[in-house]
């Protein structure tokens, strides 16, 4: 019984997840963390490590395949990823060092909100309109916003994904596929860093919850992904929206339960 209900609670984690990494570049930590914590009593540091792992391949299958679909930019996701990776170190120190400095909430309610967004006002962006903007102020747009959603992350741990899709649409003008599979990209490499650590301080974790985690998110994942590429724009934007607004409302029940 104990095993059966560890492969349910896995299978919805991971449909949830993958579904959130698929279609709007959202962090899988976002959805399994609160799910193993609170239905399997895992403990946290070793639930966001599981959560980390699964994100590393269900976001680099999600990025191939916006990128064979040409809605990637790397040059920039590089920038940016370089900047996010030494900024999020920078801003743990200095939450290291204020005491009581938490906002759990906050991933939670930027998924909902941003998926209301994506319901009520859709990016309709194109890539002309988009590739209209300068290499050059791209590149520092890249930088600037990549030291502050880094530093963000980093001190209240939470809502790199979200932050992030959420500046490449509203902020540096990105058409919404291209915007989700730069940000996939990105959450790989940080996903692997942050997983990596994880296991590194705190050790093996559950190998049974991670290796059906991991699967259930590559393959949700890999589902959303070549749903999203093939989808107009019109209803990436409704599918985005209602997958947003489901899970934020989904996590907030978690971690209501939690508390």
């Amino acid at each position: 019984m104990e095993i059966f209900i560890k492969v349910i609670t896995c299978f919805f984690a991971g449909l949830g997840a993958g579904l959130g990494t698929g279609f709007a570049g959202m962090s899988a930590a976002a959805v399994i963390s609160p799910m193993l914590i609170v239905l399997l009593g895992i403990p946290a540091y070793e639930a966001v490590g599981i959560a980390l792992a699964s994100d590393v391949l269900a976001s680099a299958v999600s990025a191939y395949t916006y990128g064979k679909n040409k809605n990637l930019d790397i040059k920039n996701g590089i920038v940016m990823m370089l900047t996010v990776l030494l900024c999020t170190m920078l801003g743990s120190y200095v939450a290291s060092l204020i005491p009581n400095t938490t906002m759990g909430g906050f991933s939670v309610v930027m998924t909902f909100l941003l998926g209301i967004k994506f319901i009520v006002k859709p990016v309709m962006t194109t890539k002309e309109a988009m590739q209209s903007v300068s290499p050059q102020k791209r590149l520092m747009q890249s930088i600037v916003w990549g030291i502050l959603i880094g530093f963000i992350c980093g001190f209240i741990g939470a809502g790199g994904g979200m932050m992030m899709l959420l500046v490449l649409t509203s902020v540096l003008g990105y058409e919404l596929k291209t915007a989700v599979g730069t940000s996939v990209f990105i959450m790989a490499f940080t996903a692997f860093t942050g997983a990596a650590s994880h296991f590194t301080i705190g050790g093996m974790p559950d190998l049974l919850c991670l290796a059906l985690c991991v699967l259930f998110t590559l393959l949700w994942a890999r589902v959303a992904a070549k749903f999203a590429n093939k989808a107009s724009a019109a209803t990436l934007n409704r599918a985005t929206g209602v997958v947003l607004t489901v899970l934020g409302a989904v996590i907030f029940v978690v971690n209501f339960l939690k508390s």
